[in-house]
């Protein structure tokens, strides 16, 4: 082997060389990294939006041993509880031995995320197509929606009371949801345009369907149609009060409908 030079000895003893992390683990600690990775892939498919995130970890806390706040109840070190905020937010708490003037620990963690919500009434027809109107939430990248397949998500409150909950578009067999984009062919003006300028808020809305009901006059026969599953399955009409989106939901209390796209 070639004798190193004093500076690339020096290079050697004082400088940081990267190196894959497959080449500096054993194999046990790739295990322990792969295991992490597939129950973070796990939590991630199960967890789309803020209520089945809540929903999750509310699952996971009884187990470990957390049990509902009861503000009457008092409580000894070591005890654990939760507080769940209208199913879209938990608060987790393990009592200590210490005042609390003395300190706490806190963890904050975020379960909202960017989505396309549905706007009030957004069903509507065009081009003998059905579609949903959208509005984006969060600090996505429009152009980042198109020609993707979109799973619904969310919650609907009938005019009773009770609660639907809805997931369409992740199981095999399930219908998938898109927001359209121009053939290649076809967007000359678009393609000179910027990313931010090619794919506007306003023009990302779903395609959720393109057969008419049977013998309902041409306009809007495909609205019809939709409406008609939309009812056979969960129950529910169109109305001015329900607000529809496609991720996540207002609170219950307010017994609107919410459906979100991811």
């Amino acid at each position: 082997m070639k004798e190193k030079t004093k500076a690339e000895a020096l290079r050697d003893a004082l400088c940081y060389q990267p190196r894959h992390i497959a080449y500096t683990i054993d194999a046990q600690e790739a295990a322990v990294s792969d295991a992490f990775c597939a129950d973070y892939i796990a939590f991630m498919n199960a967890c789309k939006t803020e209520r089945e995130t809540a929903a999750h970890v509310k699952t996971l806390a009884a187990q470990n041993g957390f049990v509902p706040f009861d503000a009457k109840k008092q409580y000894a070190p070591g005890d654990r509880v939760y507080a769940d905020i209208h199913g879209k937010a938990l608060i987790l708490c393990t009592f200590g031995t210490e005042p609390l003037s003395a300190g706490t620990r806190i963890v904050a963690s975020h379960i909202d995320s960017p989505r396309l919500d549905l706007k009030p009434n957004p069903l509507y027809e065009d081009a003998e197509l059905a579609f949903f109107k959208t509005h984006y939430y969060g600090g996505i990248k429009k152009y980042q929606w198109t020609a993707i397949p979109l799973a619904l998500h969310g919650v609907l409150f009938r005019k009773d009371g009770s609660r639907v909950d809805v997931r369409i578009g992740e199981e095999p067999g399930d219908p998938q949801f898109v927001v359209t984009d121009l053939l290649p062919h076809l967007d000359r003006k678009q393609g000179k345009k910027t990313l931010e300028e090619a794919v506007v808020g306003e023009n990302l809305n779903l395609l959720i369907g393109s057969l008419p009901f049977g013998d309902a006059p041409e306009s809007d026969a495909v609205k019809l149609n939709i409406l008609r599953l939309l009812n056979e399955k969960y129950g529910i009409v169109e109305a001015v009060s329900s607000l529809l989106s496609w991720r996540s939901c207002p609170p219950s209390a307010r017994r609107r409908s919410a459906l979100t796209a991811v």
